[in-house]
């Protein structure tokens, strides 16, 4: 396997997102016609290193980087919650304000590595294939149909899981729609940032893979076969 000047501190910044906006969407935020929670300020930008990440290194590169994010996600949720549970000290009255933030739920933790692990899959997987599909061309078509798919099974099945039963249906309509537009809002928003990024790390790495011949089995972490 050969080294990568950059595919480091792309990860590193990919991990950073997915744990703040984690953090972060413990307050829903109104913004009069948009209602979201407040990590979907910044998580779109998970996707737009998702599509880097797969235009420049390949889908197999990605899927690496994706279960790293999944890991720090699950080692966080579990840490908060064993930290919650754990007895406060005597001179300690913020109990209940840790709880209120950082006090996250077994169905909340689920609902977000689910909806995290499918959606990033599906949008590393649609961009891996449309790239082969297109033979390199139309960057723009790869990466806002990646995340036109992978953005609304995300957020579908995040909002389903965590809060059926718990929110009214016409909030949880309006969280699903809300998110939605405007996660893919960011997506073409910052299209031209995309290609600028992508266009830089090719030649920076000298690397432009194209996944002819990828294992696309998510859960196989072994490198598959190289092919340019």
């Amino acid at each position: 396997m050969r080294g990568f000047r950059h595919l480091d501190t792309i990860t590193a910044l990919f991990v950073t997102v997915l744990l703040i906006s984690n953090v972060t969407s413990t307050k829903i935020v109104d913004f009069g016609i948009f209602t979201f929670d407040g990590g979907t300020l910044l998580f779109p930008l998970s996707y737009i290193f998702g599509d880097i990440l797969t235009e420049v290194y390949g889908y197999a590169r990605s899927r690496k980087v994706i279960w790293t994010g999944f890991m720090a996600a699950l080692v966080m949720s579990v840490t908060f919650m064993v930290v919650g549970a754990l007895p406060a000290a005597t001179d300690w009255p913020h109990q209940e304000a840790y709880d209120q933030i950082l006090g996250l739920t077994p169905r909340i933790v689920m609902a977000s590595l689910i909806a995290y692990v499918v959606g990033e899959f599906s949008n590393s997987f649609i961009l891996a294939k449309l790239k082969v599909a297109t033979k390199g061309r139309q960057l723009w078509v790869r990466t806002i149909s990646s995340t036109l798919v992978g953005q609304v099974l995300d957020t579908g099945l995040f909002i389903a899981i965590a809060f059926w039963g718990l929110f009214p249906p016409s909030l949880m309509v309006t969280l699903v729609v809300s998110n939605y537009i405007f996660k893919c809002g960011v997506e073409i928003l910052f299209t031209p940032i995309t290609y600028g990024l992508t266009g830089w790390l090719k030649h920076q790495e000298n690397e432009d893979f194209y996944d002819r011949h990828t294992n696309f089995n998510p859960f196989h972490l072994l490198p598959g076969p190289m092919s340019r």
